[in-house]
């Protein structure tokens, strides 16, 4: 006999919890009362389909456990599509920035954080930049020697949230001048303006060394340009890894901690 309700089929628990468990029991006895000859394969087709069908678990905790697990595929599928793409400054085929761009609009539909800057502390520290929609491309590109000699490195943010203020650190490689490397820094006031939204005002640059700075002087205004920060930003995901944001020029940055 079939004792245990964790091997009954739905229809057979709401049965059992009306008082009526099993229901396909009292009417095969009430059909067999009337007629022992009578055919009971659709009751025993129901005993089967409860011995092989255990109940679902409750729809809460599928969906908990899915929407957690989605989120960090969300975000391994995203860190391995921007891998090569040169955090997306000189361009992307069309197909895979489309990608790019899809993950990054699911990424933040999953924000765990509704009010970023009501806690800015969990954004503090130094972050890398993985991709953005900033763009150096042709005679910008070539003015500024970003096609041969000149290389970029990495793009590095460093938030200081008691002083309300950012630094963006641009590293630079100079292969035409015996591997010389430096850096731009670019540095910049936040203030909240919103619960997700800074608004963020230039203070200075700075082109270390001299030698960078020679080389970059012509075009100085137009390298300040395209890395200038100042406008506002939407904080629109952030965690313990990862964090998005976009600006009112129109464009989106993943950086990772």
């Amino acid at each position: 006999m079939l004792q245990s309700k964790q091997w009954l089929c739905c229809s057979c628990q709401e049965d059992s919890e009306r008082g009526q468990w099993p229901r396909w029991k009292a009417n095969a006895g009430k059909r067999n009362a009337i007629s022992t000859s009578q055919p009971i394969a659709r009751d025993l087709g129901r005993i089967q389909r409860c011995l092989v069908a255990p109940r679902a678990a409750p729809s809460s905790e599928v969906s908990a456990g899915t929407s957690v697990r989605s989120l960090e595929v969300i975000k391994e599928e995203l860190m391995e599509a921007v891998k090569g793409t040169d955090m997306g400054i000189f361009g992307v085929p069309s197909g895979k920035k489309d990608h790019i761009e899809r993950l990054i609009a699911e990424l933040e539909e999953h924000n765990p954080t509704d009010s970023p800057t009501e806690n800015l502390e969990k954004v503090a520290g130094e972050w890398t930049l993985l991709y953005s929609t900033i763009k150096i491309l042709g005679s910008k590109r070539t003015k500024l020697g970003l096609r041969e000699f000149v290389k970029l490195g990495n793009f590095r943010q460093i938030i200081d949230v008691d002083q309300s203020q950012a630094s963006n650190v641009i590293d630079f490689r100079v292969t035409g001048l015996g591997l010389l490397t430096g850096s731009f820094t670019i540095d910049a006031s936040f203030k909240p303006v919103s619960p997700t939204r800074v608004e963020i005002k230039f203070l200075k640059s700075v082109l270390v060394p001299e030698q960078l700075l020679l080389l970059f002087q012509k075009n100085y205004d137009l390298l300040l340009s395209v890395f200038n920060p100042e406008g506002w930003l939407d904080i629109t995901f952030s965690d313990e890894q990862l964090r998005v944001g976009r600006d009112d020029k129109g464009n989106v940055f993943v950086l990772r901690r």
